[in-house]
């Protein structure tokens, strides 16, 4: 078979953000600019980049702090009609103590706020793949577990 005869390779869009929480374990959610629903903050990996060196850039860029990152708690396949495929991980946060989020900037002007919110009010928070994608992550946290998503859902056995 000649490479014009094979079939096309995905070309997934990538992307990777951190969960973090609060002493009282509530997550953190920003506000971007430029949409009404609040993220996690991450953002897309750059050509060349790991998911986990461009969540550890983009937490630095958003947030203006460089708090250790963690393991991979969750990968979501998420293809978007208008966007096409992507590949969306979360990586563990951490806690954010008292001194680190008193360093908090938004040198970029990407986002405009922050806040900790309890994992029951995602659903009214974030879009509705998002809002399943933090809670798999939330949930594999507490496991000590990594999940596979697929538009925010665990796949079923069977």
């Amino acid at each position: 078979m000649s490479d014009q005869e094979k079939p096309p390779f995905a070309q997934a869009r990538a992307a990777a953000g951190a969960l973090f929480f609060d002493e009282a374990g509530r997550i953190l959610l920003v506000q971007p600019s430029y949409r009404e629903q609040l993220e996690i903050p991450g953002g897309h990996v750059e050509p060349g980049e790991t998911p986990y060196a461009a969540c550890e850039r983009e937490v630095g860029e958003e947030l203006g702090i460089r708090p250790p990152i963690g393991r991979l708690l969750v990968a979501d396949w998420a293809p978007h009609p208008d966007e096409g495929d992507k590949i969306l991980f979360v990586f563990d946060g951490g806690v954010l103590d008292a001194e680190t989020l008193g360093l908090i900037t938004f040198a970029d002007d990407e986002l405009t706020a922050f806040g900790f919110h309890p994992i029951e009010d995602v659903d009214g928070l974030l879009v509705e793949r998002l809002a399943r994608r933090v809670k798999a992550a939330v949930t594999a946290r507490e496991l000590g577990e990594t999940v596979y998503l697929e538009h925010g859902q665990a796949l079923r056995a069977g």
